[in-house]
This record gives C-alpha cells, structure tokens and sequence, in this order.
C-alpha cells in the first residue's frame, strides 16, 4: 500500500490496461453489469477529496502525498444487479431464493466481486510499477456518490488510488507494516480447524 505518491500523470494505456485488469476478475454468475469503475484523473481527483476530506481538513491529515495521486478510482457495484442475473433461467434452482433480491443473499456476493476487482487492479498497477491504496469514503459514501453522479443503486465497494510512489516512500516504518502477520500453520487449517498445539 502506498500512501505518498508523485503527482505525475499515468501513462493512458497503462492506466487502461491496469482498470481493465479489474473489468476482468471474477465476478459470482459473471454479473457483468454488477461492477462500474469512476476513474477520476488529475484535477479531477479534487472532486473526490473535496468530498471526503475538504480542504480546510487536510492540513492535519497524516499522509498529506495522497492527494498528490493521479488517479482516484471509485469501485462502485449494484447489489440488484446480482439478484436480476440470478433470477435467469441458467441459475436453476438459485432464482428461487437469490434471485427475489439482494437482502435474500445470505453472502452478499457483490462485496467479494468488488474485492476481487480491487486486487486486481493493485495487482496489475504493481506490474506496471505504479503504487495504489485501497481506502473506503467511509460515511461519505452517499456524497460521494452524489457527487460523482452515480446513478441511484449502486454501492462503493472502495475508493483506489494510484501512480507513481513519491522519491523516498517508504512502506516498511509504519506502525501497521511491523505488525507480524500470522504465520503459515495459525492461519491455514488443513482437513478442518485445528488449535495451535
């Protein structure tokens, strides 16, 4: 995760080839009308701060190289998108009860499609040698979405930022970069959940 980026610009097809990285993750029913991308780009990008962290806010906000990102990506997906694909006839049995609606989804799959899309899109931005962050709007959520013009329906899965990591980023100092991760045999349960002996 990158938090202090340079503001030069994304090269065009590089940013399409890492936004169409996400297009292309899976998604539950292969849903495609379930996930959207609002790539804010340049100056652009202030439409989305001036939301979620107005200017008079900023000064006190501790990685003040994240709004020197060139690019804002707003993951945006539609939970009825969901229960309209799996109401087709090709889901069988499904439409029945995931098919009535979204709060029928007892695993609200629009969520891990929105998660798969976002890891791609790090992914493929770290192959190009960029940076990116995933971050929520987190209570402006609705604000931003009015203020991106959204059409009514559609949810944010996460807000990305990308470009190119400011001369000197380093990752490895912070307080959450030196929390030890769980190791292989805590986290991976083989044949069922077992305790650490």
């Amino acid at each position: 995760m990158c938090r202090a980026f340079a503001p030069e610009p994304i090269d065009p097809a590089v940013l399409r080839r890492i936004i169409d990285a996400g297009r292309l993750a899976p998604a539950a029913g292969n849903t495609r009308e379930g996930r959207a991308f609002v790539v804010l780009e340049g100056a652009e990008t202030s439409r989305y701060w001036d939301v979620t962290l107005p200017a008079a806010r900023r000064g006190s906000f501790g990685f003040p190289l994240l709004f020197a990102a060139p690019v804002i990506v707003l993951l945006c997906v539609r939970p009825d998108a969901y229960a309209a694909r799996y109401s087709e006839p090709d889901k069988g049995g499904l439409a029945a009860t995931l098919g009535r609606g979204a709060a029928a989804w007892p695993q609200p799959f629009w969520w891990f499609d929105g998660g798969t899309a976002a890891q791609a899109v790090l992914v493929a931005a770290a192959d190009e040698g960029l940076g990116g962050l995933v971050f929520s709007p987190g209570d402006d959520e609705v604000a931003v979405l009015d203020a991106l013009g959204v059409p009514t329906g559609w949810r944010v899965a996460c807000t990305l930022a990308l470009g190119h990591p400011a001369p000197g980023e380093q990752r490895a100092g912070r307080s959450s970069a030196r929390r030890r991760r769980g190791s292989f045999d805590e986290v991976v349960h083989r044949g069922g959940w077992h305790r650490p002996t």
